[in-house]
């Protein structure tokens, strides 16, 4: 077997292993299958996601290294926590779904190399309303300013996009997503590729085989299964 593996159309547990991924261009593991939800959740947990433009089949990676954060080391610059401690912005979960992944394509569209598609979009709100992905919102003036999303799955949160449109706006989600995720007992926020942005705040490379191990174990460790809310406290405390 060789990469890119064509996957199985009628099987949605149909993955390669990891480490036939390509080296050149990196990650790049199997093409075609489908967004449905079960395919989805079995690749995450295996360390692959989609990432294609509208002119291509659906296209999987699995990159080495992997971009990720613990949530003990997450890092705020002093002009972050300057805006932190203003508290100009209010923060939600789960409130507007589909408008923040509306926005992160569309912060996308003048990118060079691939963004999210209307089918991913479908995809990942069908993933939302079955409870399995998430969104953190950030308001300013009652209207949304920035925010990210992603994908929940035991003690795993596998960040997906963040888009703003006020400086520090996904910064201040992107805080309060892993203060209430440790405070919940999440142990690993996903980053998947290396990022300046996301560096700032705390994210370090890690060789892939490592991920993969880490993810056999957390993603069976139970996460948090109730409606996601901030705790109140929290949103006091993290200013």
């Amino acid at each position: 077997m060789t990469a890119p593996y064509w996957l199985n159309p009628l099987d949605r547990e149909d993955f390669p292993n990891v480490s036939l991924a390509l080296r050149d261009p990196d990650g790049l593991l199997a093409i075609g299958g489908d967004l449905s939800i079960e395919r989805l959740l079995a690749a995450y947990q295996r360390g692959i996601f989609p990432w294609y433009s509208d002119e291509q089949p659906v296209l999987w990676w699995s990159p080495d290294p992997r971009s990720i954060i613990r949530p003990e080391n997450l890092r705020i610059s002093r002009s972050l926590q300057k805006t932190l401690k203003k508290q100009v912005f209010q923060l939600t979960i789960d409130k507007a779904f589909k408008d923040v992944i509306k926005h992160c394509s569309e912060s996308r569209k003048n990118a060079v190399g691939t963004w999210i598609t209307d089918e991913m979009m479908y995809a990942y709100n069908r993933l939302h309303d079955a409870g399995h992905a998430h969104s953190i919102e950030c308001w300013q003036n009652d209207k949304l300013v920035g925010g990210l999303y992603g994908i929940a799955i035991g003690q795993v949160f596998f960040g997906e996009s963040m888009f703003s449109k006020v400086t520090d706006a996904s910064k201040v989600a992107f805080v309060y997503l892993i203060k209430q995720l440790q405070a919940w007992g999440y142990e690993l926020i996903d980053c998947q590729v290396q990022s300046a942005h996301l560096d700032s705040l705390g994210a370090e490379n890690i060789p892939r085989t490592v991920f993969i191990h880490a993810l056999e174990y957390y993603c069976q460790q139970p996460g948090h299964d109730t409606p996601w809310e901030f705790d109140p406290d929290l949103l006091l405390k993290t200013s």
